[in-house]
């Protein structure tokens, strides 16, 4: 009755967040002021709401392993129809893993949100978005059927569209969540299609049900095998696009826009997880159909190989985190679709907090770079204006570098373990995915260890001379920025770096500092008024306080053990297995050695694929490793000239130019479709507008002539009358009509 009674309380792990976010919206929407001067008492009980919510997840989790059930509660939604639909709660193994992913990424995301964002004038609407997103991700997790599923899976991608574009008067962010939007709707109408197609197939949408029903019907050949894999192949669609997937990824390096905060919930257990989250509920469904694992297999291995390529040269640290993600995410799919969604599982948690660590890490560093050079993005989040940071943040770096190793796959971080899976397992289904997954392991490695060697290794390069990009601060839009509009008054306008000696750089900056504005007049320069928010030292980055450093902390922890907790089955429960046994072993020291062989048979298995990712690394440290100048050319200097060059050159565009998929789709789907538009819209106005219109005006004309022919008199009526009546009777004499026959 106890398990019974806590598996039925279930509902309060979705639902404190959506009270949270309710509450703090409506406060904020009918109280401004007041929610204004208690906005870290909202932010406070949005995160309790989260706490309660993860307490009870942990508590679900204790019950489970006891008893290995599956349980559902169900209400009746439309009772009375031939149409029956039932909505509640599903709790089984996979599930409780979610809920318990979202929350504890959460959590430590809210609390640094609270320092974040603590300038910005729409504090209290971020936290209400930021609750609304992970309740959206909890219920999608709970969710019985496929109905559910899809209500909750349109409410993650509203609340992801509000979140990147916060900073909505940008016209940057404006239009990365329209394109992150309109993508997502090409994935969610193929997924709709899917789910009408499953229907008309099985008959409900009940998960377990659907999926068995549809098991057994392709396996006896009842189902039309066609059908029954487009009807796959549309479901497969919908986590396409929400993960990323090639080619619908082009949102997910635009989705940076929006606040730092809000890149690492999307990153680690938020939307680019619900799509894999989706995958591994219904992998029974896909695992039917041959055809479809093939699919979800190569759509995984090219999108990893091409993230990771496209991460090679980038310059904007939330970009390069962009695409590492979109990679990692195609080796969750890829280990879908060769049958291994325990192993896709099992890299998304320990992917999670790797990134949701190294996420949160850039967003610690921004923050500091903005009080050094300005607050355009194009400047503090740039990696070649960084350099030497781990001797101003030392905290920052030291829980970066953990993010950044285990995101290469070194042991005993997380992703070690999870990824060495996927790679053994790749190889064993076919040696191009082994390869394929091999090679991108050795690449992220190479551009992982890159963004951290320029960003936190060698000398600090903002006060540098001589850049050989002219970069510019951007002009300043009307925009809410992340210290709000008190503290800074107008943000470098036309303003253009291209000081002639440091001596006169530092002399300049000096005056940054003591007096907060730059002259404006100044020999060979152009300068408005320049107003910086002078708080703090403004030469050299500083460690961030205490509410952003603390859940770097708390991060770095499952990063560095997350790897240990392996999940047996999410369909038959799971475990602490490798954590566990060497719990055990400690207090049973004859089991100290079979661990210990056990330990090291997974660390020689591994050989081939640590290889790589180690010279992947090496090659990283001898490019970027004493790089102490801003200019990215001398890389390649470094490794020769010729052919390698050449090479080296074409990666770069490569990457930069975002592998010209944007600019594909920009000739040949958007100007086509902008093309097709203009078309419609002149037929519309010309010839259907115009038919309606020209009717409208021959009624309107015909109709003042006949006013104006009226004068009101009876006398002038009757005379017409009897005009026309001698009219008609002449017209009758002259030509007669003839008899009938």
């Amino acid at each position: 009755m106890a398990v019974e009674l806590s598996s039925k309380s279930a509902y309060i792990i979705p639902l404190c967040p959506l009270v949270a976010s309710c509450l703090t919206g409506s406060f904020s929407f009918f109280f401004p002021k007041a929610t204004r001067s208690l906005r870290r008492l909202c932010a406070a009980s949005n995160i309790f709401s989260l706490v309660v919510a993860m307490s009870i997840s942990f508590v679900l989790v204790w019950k489970q392993t006891a008893t290995h059930s599956i349980q559902q509660y169900l209400w009746a939604w439309i009772p009375k129809s031939d149409f029956r639909l039932k909505i509640g709660l599903l709790i089984d193994p996979l599930t409780l893993v979610m809920s318990i992913l979202v929350t504890t990424v959460g959590i430590p995301v809210m609390i640094y949100s609270d320092s974040y964002m603590c300038h910005d004038q729409g504090y209290a609407r971020f936290y209400a978005y930021l609750s609304l997103f992970t309740a959206s991700m909890l219920g999608l997790v709970f969710s019985p059927n496929m109905i559910q599923i899809y209500v909750f899976w349109e409410l993650v991608g509203m609340c992801s569209y509000l979140l990147i574009g916060f900073w909505f008067a940008r016209s940057s962010a404006a239009n990365a969540c329209q394109k992150a939007f309109v993508t997502n709707r090409i994935g969610d109408f193929g997924l709709l299609l899917g789910l009408l197609g499953i229907y008309w197939i099985t008959g409900s949408f009940d998960i377990y049900e659907l999926c068995d029903r549809f098991f057994e019907l392709t396996s006896n050949g009842t189902a039309n095998p066609i059908f029954a894999t487009t009807i796959a192949l549309l479901l497969f669609l919908g986590p396409v696009a929400k993960s990323a997937q090639f080619p619908l990824h082009v949102w997910l390096p635009d989705a940076m826009e929006g606040p730092t905060p809000i890149s690492a919930l999307i990153h680690a257990a938020t939307m680019v997880a619900a799509g894999i989250f989706l995958i591994v509920r219904i992998f029974k469904l896909f695992s039917t159909l041959p055809a479809v694992m093939s699919t979800i297999s190569w759509v995984g291995g090219v999108t990893t190989l091409s993230g990771a390529t496209l991460a090679l040269a980038q310059k904007d640290l939330k970009k390069g985190l962009a695409y590492s993600t979109m990679s990692q995410l195609g080796y969750m799919v890829l280990a879908s679709g060769i049958g291994a969604s325990q192993s896709a599982l099992f890299h998304l948690i320990t992917h999670a907090y790797s990134k949701a660590l190294s996420s949160s890490g850039s967003g610690s560093v921004i923050h500091s770079m903005e009080k050094v050079v300005g607050y355009s993005p194009n400047r503090s989040q740039n990696i070649f204006f960084m350099g030497g940071l781990r001797k101003y943040m030392p905290i920052t770096g030291i829980t970066f570098l953990l993010g950044t190793l285990s995101l290469c796959g070194l042991p005993p971080l997380a992703c070690f373990w999870s990824k060495d899976q996927i790679i053994t397992e790749s190889w064993s289904n076919s040696p191009y995915l082994g390869l394929i997954a091999s090679g991108t392991a050795g690449l992220t490695s190479f551009y992982t260890f890159r963004i951290y060697l320029l960003t936190f290794e060698g000398d600090f390069r903002a006060h540098q001379i001589n850049y050989k990009e002219s970069y510019t601060f951007s002009p300043p839009e009307n925009v809410i920025h992340s210290w709000g509009g008190g503290q800074l008054d107008l943000l470098l306008k036309q303003t253009r770096n291209n000081f002639t000696s440091p001596e006169k750089k530092r002399e300049e900056l000096l005056e940054i500092a003591n007096f907060g504005t730059v002259p404006t007049s100044r020999r060979g320069r152009s300068y408005e008024t320049i107003h910086f928010y002078s708080g703090r030292n403004l030469l050299y980055p500083q460690e961030s306080n205490s509410c952003m450093v603390l859940p770097l902390i708390i991060l770095a922890i499952p990063t560095l053990f997350g790897g240990l907790i392996e999940i047996n089955s999410v369909q038959k429960g799971y475990g602490l297995n490798l954590l566990l046994d060497w719990l055990i072993s400690i207090l049973s020291l004859p089991e100290v050695h079979k661990h210990f062989e056990k330990l090291l048979e997974i660390l020689i298995s591994s050989i081939p694929s640590l290889s790589v990712s180690l010279i992947g690394l090496s090659i990283s440290l001898k490019v970027y490793g004493h790089l102490d100048n801003i200019f990215d050319t001398k890389a390649d200097e470094k490794l020769g000239g010729g052919d390698l060059k050449i090479f080296l050159v074409y990666a770069r565009n490569w990457s930069l130019n975002r592998g010209y998929i944007d600019y594909f789709y920009k000739i040949y789907f958007v100007r086509s479709v902008i093309s097709i538009s203009k078309l419609i819209s002149h037929l519309d106005q010309w010839i259907i507008d115009g038919f309606i219109n020209g009717a409208g005006a021959l009624n309107l004309f015909g109709g003042e002539s006949i006013r104006h022919a009226k004068s009101g008199r009876i006398s002038q009526y009757l005379f017409g009358l009897v005009i026309g009546t001698v009219v008609l009777l002449q017209l009758v004499v002259d030509f007669p009509i003839p008899p009938l026959p």
